[in-house]
């Protein structure tokens, strides 16, 4: 991504709808496992990698580009510049792995994916957000340095590797995706902007309700998955 794009996605994901779900969702993905070492892999302005350390996870943030690594620093975090294909860590050394909107930037996704399962103990865990479906790829995606948008299927094949196990995928973003749908039709750059706090108010309040609806298994804006690294 680039350093300004980084910039305004620090700027706002303290507030933004967007952010703060994810941060719900995360917190979720890690109630009542037992805290132990952890990698946040494209920790940008780090609202992941607090959400794991103030649930007592020994937490490294990684950062590639050199303005995300600043930003890290910026906000206190002791982050670790790599490549996410080249992690600088021993062999099975790690509780959990999240790469949340990561793989959608790089074009060898299965080397990340490889080297998470080096990294990761027996038993540990790797959490995922992508970006869903090419059909709503637009300049938005450009803007982001976005090389795909992932399908259930092609995730699924990602994953699909010697070491580990699919435990589960779900949709997010299923009440708005016509929203955003409609919005990128019209778009000339990234979504990473300020919005109206009445406008963010009222995407949240949306977004917040579909914690409590079936709708998981339904086309969305993103998808979410876990892996169990089994060998």
């Amino acid at each position: 991504m680039e350093g300004s794009e980084v910039r305004k996605l620090a700027a706002l994901e303290d507030d933004h709808w967007w952010y703060r779900e994810r941060r719900h969702l995360l917190a979720g993905m890690l109630k009542g496992r037992t805290p132990g070492r952890a990698l946040d892999i494209g920790a940008a302005g780090g609202g992941n990698t607090r959400v794991m350390r103030d649930l007592g996870w020994q937490v490294s943030p990684l950062e590639y580009g050199p303005e995300g690594a600043e930003v890290a620093r910026e906000r206190g975090l002791a982050v670790m510049r790599a490549d996410a294909t080249r992690l600088p860590l021993e062999d099975a050394c790690l509780d959990l792995v999240t790469a949340f909107d990561l793989l959608e930037h790089l074009e060898e996704d299965v080397s990340c994916v490889r080297e998470v399962i080096r990294v990761l103990k027996p038993g540990g865990s790797f959490l995922i957000a992508v970006p869903a479906d090419p059909k709503l790829w637009s300049t938005h995606d450009v803007a982001v340095s976005h090389v795909r948008r992932y399908t259930r299927q092609t995730l699924t094949e990602l994953l699909d590797q010697p070491g580990l196990r699919l435990e589960w995928m779900k949709s997010w973003m299923v009440l708005l995706r016509p929203v955003v749908a409609l919005r990128r039709r019209s778009s000339s750059g990234s979504d990473l902007e300020e919005l109206n706090p009445i406008v963010n108010f009222g995407l949240r309040a949306i977004v917040t309700a579909e914690r409590y609806l079936p709708v998981s298994s339904l086309p969305g804006v993103s998808l979410f998955a876990e892996v169990r690294r089994t060998l």
